[in-house]
């Protein structure tokens, strides 16, 4: 496929992918976390630390930044040092820059990786950290609204009500999802799930469940971004980054968004495809941002999969699960492998694209879609098409 006039398309390559153990306590700073996970990811590739000479990370406010983890590598002068401010919603931004930066010449090698301990240390929304700095937070916390599952909840009730969704419609989510972490090793749940357990399971924020809300997690992921050409030359089969966009979305649901049953995604995924060259019947595999069970079906909407409305439908009919037209999540997902803010998503896809996936691999998968956060509370959105080498 030829890439000229098509910015990114295929001209760089993940070439390494590494990730710690996901665990309820690490027991090391995320400096270390980080370090394991570059290490393993350049590993993967068969390169050592001296080929590092870019790095970019995201957090919000709750990780080591990226000049430590370069001067802890020994990078003394790196070309390339991003650090970007967003949770989920700038994973796939991340790896996006990464790969702008290598296609412009900037850098060779860069590592994009996510580090922290969100369940032993951070905790999302947690009552033990300073509130954030946003001016819109001072309106919130009067009325209680103080945590993502309250946030998203609001979302979720806006989707049940204009899709005419249900709770069992939730609720296949997860149970999907948790099949397909039971195939996986890397999985914090990897025990089945029922529709029983997950109607029986207490509120969060109604409309949300337990099960319907991620994992908070001790972890670390990365991922070695190169040419594509260079990539080919090293140990994996490299997986081409057919593009990657970023769009805007909901500001803590005042900036103008008034339809909170539709995310940002809807208006970049045009943006996304076009720049690929290709189209949502396409997709062999998408590993959609999860951090609660409305935003999948919202996904599979906004990203053209199917017809407003017809999400629940499409996950019922079993085309969502493994063997199906359009498996999603295929670890697990954030909601029973773990939650690493999105970059753990872009993992599972390179594996599936390598044919690396074990007991859970979809079969000829050779386009997968990875999505950041859908644009709410942040007003940012991302996403990335990675596609097998031809």
């Amino acid at each position: 496929m030829s890439t000229q006039g098509h910015g990114l398309r295929d001209r760089t390559a993940v070439a390494g992918v590494g990730w710690t153990p996901y665990s309820k306590n690490s027991g090391v700073s995320t400096l270390e976390l980080a370090l394991r996970a570059v290490s393993a990811a350049l590993s993967d590739a068969g390169l050592d630390l001296r080929a590092v000479d870019g790095l970019v990370t995201h957090s919000v406010g709750d990780s080591v930044p990226a000049a430590a983890v370069a001067a802890s590598l020994g990078v003394r002068d790196p070309k390339l040092l991003l650090d970007l401010n967003g949770g989920g919603s700038m994973s796939s931004g991340a790896v996006g820059a990464a790969a702008a930066a290598v296609a412009a010449g900037q850098a060779e090698t860069v590592v994009v990786w996510r580090s922290l301990n969100a369940r032993s240390e951070f905790r999302m929304g947690g009552t033990g950290r300073a509130a954030p700095t946003l001016v819109e937070f001072q309106y919130q916390v009067p009325y209680g609204l103080l945590t993502p599952p309250q946030q998203y909840a609001l979302v979720g009730r806006a989707y049940l009500d204009r899709s005419g969704a249900t709770a069992e419609d939730l609720g296949r989510v997860a149970i999907t999802q948790r099949a397909h972490a039971s195939l996986n090793e890397r999985a914090l749940m990897r025990t089945p799930l029922t529709m029983d357990q997950y109607l029986g399971s207490k509120w969060i924020a109604e409309p949300l469940r337990l099960y319907d809300c991620c994992l908070e997690t001790d972890a670390a992921v990365a991922l070695v971004v190169t040419s594509a050409e260079r990539a080919r030359d090293l140990a994996k089969p490299p997986v081409l980054i057919a593009s990657a966009a970023t769009g805007g979305g909901h500001s803590f649901f005042s900036n103008g968004y008034t339809d909170l049953s539709t995310s940002a995604a809807r208006a970049m995924a045009p943006r996304l495809f076009g720049a690929a060259g290709l189209g949502p019947q396409d997709v062999s595999v998408a590993e959609l941002y999860d951090a609660f069970t409305p935003l999948v079906l919202m996904q599979l909407e906004d990203y053209g999969f199917c017809k407003p409305g017809e999400a629940a439908g499409l996950v019922a009919s079993g085309a969502t699960a493994l063997g199906g037209e359009l498996p999603v999540n295929t670890h697990g997902g954030h909601l029973s492998e773990g939650y690493v803010h999105g970059l753990n998503h872009a993992v599972e896809a390179v594996l599936q694209l390598r044919g690396q996936a074990g007991a859970r691999q979809v079969q000829d998968a050779d386009v997968a879609l990875v999505t950041g956060q859908p644009g709410y509370v942040s007003g940012v959105t991302s996403a990335l098409i990675l596609r097998r080498d031809s």
